[in-house]
């Protein structure tokens, strides 16, 4: 029995077109290119997912040690002496705190 795949193909290539709308050049135009297009887009985002990550806890340890600077002390003697006491708040929130309430900031430095 003869099957003929062009319903199949057709559907696989409107959904790489679909997802490729809004590039630049043979990208949109050519399945080929496409195809490519997205190869490279869908590794990019899940390196970049894992690499988001990093990017975050280093600009909150950098605003965590600015304002520990302004206090009067070191980056690794605060933290250090935050894990001693017990106190566990994450970065995140210590680098918020940091920007917005700089009083409280100061108290848990204190």
């Amino acid at each position: 029995m003869r099957v003929k795949r062009g319903v199949t193909t057709r559907k696989k290539h409107k959904k790489i077109m679909k997802q490729v709308k809004g590039m630049s050049h043979a990208r949109t135009s050519s399945i080929k290119g496409a195809k490519e297009a997205l190869l490279h887009s869908m590794s990019y985002a899940y390196r970049d997912r894992r690499t988001k990550k990093r990017d975050f806890r280093s600009l909150w340890i950098a605003r965590i040690s600015a304002a520990c600077r302004l206090n009067g002390t070191k980056y690794s003697d605060f933290m250090k002496s935050l894990k001693d006491r017990h106190i566990e708040i994450d970065r995140k929130i210590l680098a918020d705190l940091a920007a917005t309430e700089p009083e409280v900031f100061k108290k848990l430095v204190k």
